[in-house]
């Protein structure tokens, strides 16, 4: 109940500012850059706000930093902890020149554990320690942990929007697998770099050389190569070659139902929500939407619930394809829902770059929505690279 009270009381005071200043919901919220709606909800109780959205309504509403006062003293554990938005260079300087001293000489550690249930910001320390830890062990198998441990630390400086220190990993990962002569390391690297590589727009046929490898090398295993006809589909999509990226998801397809139960490789789980999420995506590239909303919503049904970052992904791609099937209010419903209820530790690149497919699907078809709107509002916020807040953090 007094947490309740407190929600309430911030919320009413909220309004009572902002009629004072003559603004309307829709006024304010462009302002501040959140949802009108998610306005709507913490000024009627339903949400609690965020310090952030305190200090940004003091600034556009004039009230010296009342309503940042009332939401602390309402919420005195939810101060604003704010990501830090520089990264470890020092650490990362020395982790690299320790690895690149020598493609030779460590062993496993097993210290990851399910690095997907982890915020970047947080993943990326633990990391580096890894990699410390693993020049600190004996030969066997280094070039294996250190491909695998090389690919996260890309994977995670580009979800911080670190893509040229991500560029410099991507390499070494490349290197290490290479040097570790296991072919289904080697493939998949190849796929996961160039997956990465759409995000950050890298140039379409230097990502389809690295499918191309990788596709190479998953055909010398039986039942492999999911990632990489995967990624090769939605690469020949982008380059505008419909026809080959139609043949590449019927081999996706093809080759996903011969999968057995359960894959592994060493960079991790092929889950059966990995798989389905890959064919979604393909469809997505390709306007297939509803094909696409029923292979991702398989997806949502099977991916881990702590698996935060990832489940709302597949929800921007669902978005998506609503979005491609004529749905776009509820595509762009979708996509703001995600953005604004998303803890902040949990905003990416990745997910940007997805949100942006959402834009680009609904511009297409119905561009005259105040949601479309809306949601370049909230796209363009990216507090992965600002630590600002978008929404409540109440995922």
């Amino acid at each position: 109940m007094a947490e309740a009270a407190s929600v309430s009381g911030f919320g009413r005071e909220l309004r009572q500012c902002r009629q004072a200043a003559g603004l309307s919901l829709r006024q304010l919220a462009a302002r501040v850059g959140y949802d009108h709606s998610y306005l709507s909800q913490v000024e009627r109780g339903r949400r609690p706000g965020s310090a952030d959205l305190a200090r940004l309504c003091d600034r556009e509403l004039g009230t010296g930093g009342r309503l940042t006062r009332t939401y602390l003293r309402a919420h005195p554990k939810r101060t604003a902890a704010v990501r830090p938005v520089g990264l470890p260079a020092a650490s990362l300087a020395a982790v690299w020149d320790g690895l690149t001293s020598a493609l030779t000489g460590v062993d496993c550690v097993e210290a990851t554990g399910d690095v997907r249930s982890v915020p970047p910001a947080r993943l990326l320390p633990e990391l580096l320690a890894d990699l410390q830890l693993l020049q600190a062990q004996g030969p066997d198998g280094f070039g294996v942990r250190a491909a695998e441990l090389s690919v996260l630390v890309a994977e995670t400086l580009t979800g911080l929007g670190e893509l040229r220190a991500a560029r410099r990993w991507w390499s070494a990962a490349r290197a290490f697998a290479d040097s570790s002569g296991e072919v289904s390391v080697r493939s998949l690297v190849r796929a996961r770099e160039a997956v990465s590589g759409l995000a950050e727009l890298r140039p379409p046929l230097q990502l389809l050389e690295l499918a191309d490898e990788s596709l190479a090398l998953a055909q010398q295993i039986p039942a492999s190569g999911v990632q990489a006809h995967a990624v090769r589909a939605r690469v020949l999509a982008q380059l505008g070659r419909r026809a080959e990226a139609h043949r590449a998801l019927q081999e996706l397809l093809s080759c996903s139902d011969a999968l057995p139960p359960a894959t592994t490789s060493r960079l991790g789980d092929l889950a059966p929500y990995e798989v389905h999420a890959a064919e979604g995506t393909v469809c997505a590239s390709l306007g297939y939407g509803t094909a696409g909303c029923l292979m991702l919503g398989r997806a949502l049904e099977l991916c881990p619930e702590q698996r935060i970052g990832e489940r709302a992904q597949l929800e921007l791609a669902l978005a998506e394809c609503l979005a491609l099937e004529g749905e776009v209010a509820a595509g762009l419903a979708l996509a703001m829902r995600v953005l604004v209820e998303l803890p902040d530790e949990w905003h990416t690149y990745y997910l940007y770059d997805e949100a942006g497919r959402v834009l680009a699907a609904a511009r297409d078809r119905e561009p005259g929505l105040a949601a479309v709107r809306d949601l370049e509002v909230l796209v363009e916020r990216r507090p992965y690279a600002t630590g600002r807040s978008v929404g409540s953090g109440s995922w």
